[in-house]
């Protein structure tokens, strides 16, 4: 795929590991999402963590809001195979125990488990068990004096903030970070991470914290998210829904693939219709659109309501078809292949996507 621009030119950052997952330092881009069950609930967290790995996932982070919780992440470990983060906030003994539980990275802000002895017992703790610390600092929880000092909240107040932060890890010579700067403000958020990614050469979280239901907050995220992503600033990122978290994951691969940042799974063209449209094409994208869900291969599908420009506008899909009255073109690359009548379309197309991932298959073979 050709791009106008090097999308994968990327800020030079370190790289850190989260279980076998690598952060910065030119490593893939990598999509996360959080548990909306009960962390003590064993059987329904490992569920929806075996659903976010299924769906792409690469890093699940578990809320941890008490010392129960924190004692239960074990069961959970033992039983899933993607890399957990531990989300703490204020009780340092609760990072101690994810720790000892065998987390796979903790997500807590120094400032805020405790004093100097407190965060030293962490730092040590996770140094032992080579785990980094992601810090995050959000707008709407600003320290005071930050907000008087910048008159509220600004990108230098968001990246002040996290400095605070890193330099208390810093200071215990840890360097095991990464760093989010998280507000519900799109251009409020793409700006703090643009001042932060010329401050330090730590990996970035990326995320729009707050984005809303499904249809406000893919927006939201798309916009913010992609446009970091564009400018070569982020390693990783979460996409904050409110509701199922597997619909975040499927969103943030979609991202990345936008942006020729990964292949995920089939892509699908259509065309929005117009006066030449003789086929309920709306109806017939819907239905390709379900049956390609159940497909994990990378493949350019094009749906087209005219058969005079159809195949010609989608020349750079794998396969496709192009309604006419009551009946449309199977076509590849452009070239039709053949034509078939309007209630086969879709039979016919699924024929020719399984003929096509079949001769991939062979020829990886050989």
């Amino acid at each position: 795929m050709s791009h106008l621009y090097d999308l994968k030119r990327r800020r030079p950052t370190r790289q850190i590991h989260i279980g076998k997952v690598a952060i910065g330092g030119g490593a893939p881009i990598s999509v996360q999402s959080m548990t909306n069950t009960k962390t003590t609930d064993t059987e329904a967290t490992v569920a929806q963590i075996r659903a976010l790995q299924a769906a792409g996932c690469d890093i699940v982070r578990l809320a941890v809001p008490d010392m129960a919780a924190a004692k239960n992440l074990g069961n959970i470990i033992r039983q899933v195979s993607v890399p957990l983060v531990a989300d703490i906030h204020f009780d340092y003994k609760l990072a101690l125990e994810a720790i000892h539980q065998g987390i796979d990275g903790l997500r807590l802000n120094p400032g805020n488990i405790g004093g100097e002895e407190k965060v030293k017992a962490v730092v040590r703790a996770a140094k032992e068990a080579n785990i980094p610390i992601r810090i995050g600092v959000n707008a709407g929880s600003l320290d005071k004096k930050i907000l008087k000092k910048y008159g509220g909240v600004t990108p230098e107040a968001l990246v002040e903030s996290a400095m605070e932060h890193v330099h208390i890890l810093e200071a215990l010579d840890f360097h095991d970070m990464k760093i989010s700067l998280k507000a519900h403000d799109v251009p409020l958020t793409i700006a703090a991470y643009r001042l932060m990614s010329q401050t330090v050469d730590y990996p970035l979280h990326l995320g729009i914290t707050e984005a809303g239901t499904v249809n406000t907050g893919i927006i939201k995220s798309a916009v913010g998210i992609g446009a970091l992503l564009a400018e070569g600033i982020g390693d990783t990122f979460r996409i904050s829904l409110t509701g199922d978290p597997v619909v975040e994951v499927r969103v943030a691969n979609e991202i990345l693939k936008s942006l020729g940042l990964k292949e995920y799974g089939p892509t699908l063209v259509a065309c929005p219709t117009c006066g030449r449209t003789s086929i309920d094409l709306p109806a017939i994208a819907e239905k390709v659109e379900k049956k390609l869900a159940g497909l994990s291969e990378p493949i350019e599908v094009a749906v087209m309501g005219c058969v005079v420009n159809g195949p010609g506008e989608a020349r750079g899909a794998d396969v496709g078809i192009a309604g006419g009255n009551g009946e449309g073109l199977i076509f590849r690359k452009g070239e039709i292949v053949r034509k078939v009548r309007e209630e086969d379309l879709v039979e016919e197309l699924f024929k020719e996507i399984d003929q096509i991932l079949e001769e991939r298959k062979s020829h990886e073979s050989k």
